[in-house]
């Protein structure tokens, strides 16, 4: 017959006190009459009865004030032993019962059922006594701690002298630990003990029961400890930004406590007081964790139904990571069926932030593709929404692997013809495939870059609109190249957007430039007639102080292509200026010619002084060399 069959059986008759007054152990002659037939079987079942009884009365609360003020497993380990052996064996000798069809069996059953309440009374309360006197021995952070330890301790040994020696400090620390660690596991080993006892006894619901409403405590206790608090949808979004980062902040340092130390400290623990049962102790650790796994997982769900803003989207991808690194850890203590709730509010978090990702990222494309803004930029530099959407950009290339699992199932219409457009790959199948984060970054990019080039279309100069596409362009592909969109790009993605930001370049210079080139003839070391060369000079002079004052209002933020559109400029006009200035004064021998107003070296040293920002300036004055003529620092004009 079942446990809980037979225990419903003999909880008909009458209560345990009554019972054990019938038959009270201090007068064994009112107990059942031994005849000389009686079985093998009732003397081994009289014999329990008999040292069940001695023991279980001695430790009957009721009996004595010292059996209710002392604990049996801290007063004698041992007899708690004998104890939880006697009250086995008073078990088996029940069942035994049970199964005879003896005439006064049901009254030696009443007996015996009245000495198995009184043995359980008495384990219920040494249970609760255990579980309350060792919380700091039992404290999720210490079982899991030793839990660790124990699994580490052979690798650490190797780290010991070769003559097995340890420094003394170390010695008495690892002494310590060990004496906790030992306490530790006497006090798990009797607590298992009790649970087994209890329930072979069929009294699973007192001892479980009176273990979750202790550890649930405990729990609940460290989730509050942890700073996690109950929140409602409507007081998430009420928060200023401020509050609830700082609350984010806290979530993320709590996960990884609670995950390595709270929820993995309690399953360890529970898996082995109820090693015995495994859906004992899977319901039973369901329903401590749950209510705390709950809290911790929900909020996360919180922050991604509340208001969209760019300003959570780090902080969106911090939770969404932190996680999913964990997920193993989480699948692995909330494995049962018990705790299913649990794994589908870390998934269903899990998934909403990802979707507030999606969204935040469409939010930024929009508002690129929106941006109003419609002076153009001075000098033609770098606009603020080139320095804006590369920063954010940049920083969310941080979470390629994150992001490429949010991503992963992102598929544009076209997505052959977007890899043509991105990265130049053909449709052939040795070309690689480009990740879905890849192709949404790129489309980021080329979504800005379209704006830019309608922007630039508001300078009234086009030399202008071709600085200003190749200084933001530069800009573009050197945040690429300095950070994580290098790896998502690819280098053929650099490569190819510096040969256009030369192009723009090029570009540039021949309109900004070209009347100045156009200004000198096509031979320099020809002879001319002393008129063709005054007015050559002449026109010489007057395109470049012109062009020389537009452009000094130009700027070209990025050091290395200021260098080289300077040198460019400097490589075509002093070379060509030179040939020409030291051929017509070879021709015009030692005489002063005042419409020479300019010296190759003059022309070089007023190109250096181009293409930097007002801040710059500082810079370039101190150190300039002294050598630098003191024109140099003049715009050119009549002398």
């Amino acid at each position: 017959m079942p446990r809980k069959g037979m225990r419903s059986l003999l909880f008909q008759f009458s209560s345990p006190s009554n019972s054990i007054s019938r038959y009270s152990i201090s007068s064994p002659s009112r107990s059942p009459a031994l005849t000389p037939r009686r079985s093998f079987n009732d003397a081994m079942i009289e014999q329990s009865i008999e040292s069940a009884a001695a023991i279980v009365m001695k430790w009957n609360p009721d009996s004595s004030t010292y059996a209710k003020v002392t604990s049996m497993f801290y007063e004698d380990r041992n007899e708690a032993m004998q104890f939880i052996k006697r009250v086995n064996d008073l078990q088996k000798a029940m069942h035994l019962m049970v199964s005879e069809d003896s005439g006064f069996a049901s009254d030696r059953l009443v007996y015996a059922q009245g000495l198995m309440e009184i043995a359980m009374k008495r384990l219920q309360k040494e249970f609760y006594q255990i579980l309350s006197m060792n919380r700091a021995h039992l404290d999720p952070e210490s079982v899991s701690a030793r839990s660790s330890r124990c699994s580490t301790r052979s690798s650490t040994s190797a780290d010991f002298d070769d003559d097995g020696t340890l420094d003394d400090e170390v010695q008495v620390v690892g002494d310590s630990i060990a004496e906790v660690e030992q306490v530790s596991s006497i006090v798990m080993e009797d607590l298992r003990t009790i649970a087994e006892c209890m329930i072979s006894s069929g009294y699973a619901k007192e001892c479980v029961n009176m273990y979750k409403v202790i550890r649930k405590s405990i729990i609940d206790e460290g989730v509050y400890r942890l700073g996690l608090e109950k929140l409602s949808p409507s007081r998430i979004n009420k928060m200023d930004w401020e509050v609830l980062d700082l609350k984010i902040k806290n979530w993320l340092d709590a996960i990884k406590l609670a995950i390595r130390t709270l929820f993995v400290g309690e399953r360890i623990l529970c898996d082995n007081v109820f090693s015995s049962s495994e859906s004992i102790r899977e319901s039973c650790f369901a329903d401590i964790s749950r209510e705390g796994a709950l809290l911790l997982f929900g909020f996360p769900e919180l922050v991604a139904k509340s208001k969209k803003s760019p300003e959570k989207m780090f902080r969106v991808l911090d939770m969404y990571s932190s996680i999913a690194e964990n997920w193993p850890e989480i699948e692995s203590i909330f494995s049962s069926e018990s705790s299913s709730v649990v794994r589908s509010q870390a998934l269903t978090s899990l998934a909403k932030l990802g979707e507030l990702v999606r969204a935040i990222v469409m939010d930024l494309e929009f508002s690129i593709q929106k941006n109003s803004s419609k002076s153009p930029v001075a000098g033609g530099g770098v606009h603020s929404l080139t320095l804006l959407s590369m920063n954010y950009l940049t920083f969310l290339a941080d979470y390629g692997n994150v992001l490429t699992d949010i991503f992963v199932d992102w598929i544009p219409q076209d997505k052959s013809s977007l890899e043509q457009i991105f990265f130049g790959s053909s449709d052939s199948d040795d070309s690689p495939t480009a990740s879905a984060i890849s192709l949404r970054m790129g489309w980021l990019i080329l979504v800005l870059l379209c704006k830019l080039d309608s922007k630039a279309k508001r300078y009234k100069d086009v030399s202008l609109s071709y600085l200003f596409l190749a200084n933001n362009l530069q800009h573009i592909v050197s945040k690429v190249r300095s950070s994580n969109l290098h790896y998502l790009l690819g280098d053929e993605w650099i490569a190819k957007h510096e040969a256009k930001v030369r192009q723009f370049a090029a570009k540039y210079e021949a309109l900004a430039w070209g009347r100045v080139f156009d200004s000198l003839p096509e031979n320099p070391t020809e002879k001319f007639s002393q008129e063709e060369v005054k007015e050559i000079f002449r026109n010489f002079n007057m395109a470049f102080q012109e062009t020389h004052r537009k452009q000094k209002s130009c700027f070209i933020p990025d050091p290395k292509l200021r260098d080289e559109v300077k040198l460019s400029i400097g490589r075509k006009l002093v070379s060509f200026y030179g040939e020409f200035y030291r051929a017509q004064k070879a021709y015009a021998g030692a005489i002063e010619k005042p419409y020479i107003r300019f010296s190759p070296e003059d022309i070089g040293n007023y190109l250096s002084d181009l293409y930097f920002e007002p801040s710059d300036w500082a810079s370039v004055s101190t150190s300039s060399p002294s050598s630098t003529s003191s024109s140099h620092r003049r715009e050119p004009g009549p002398r």
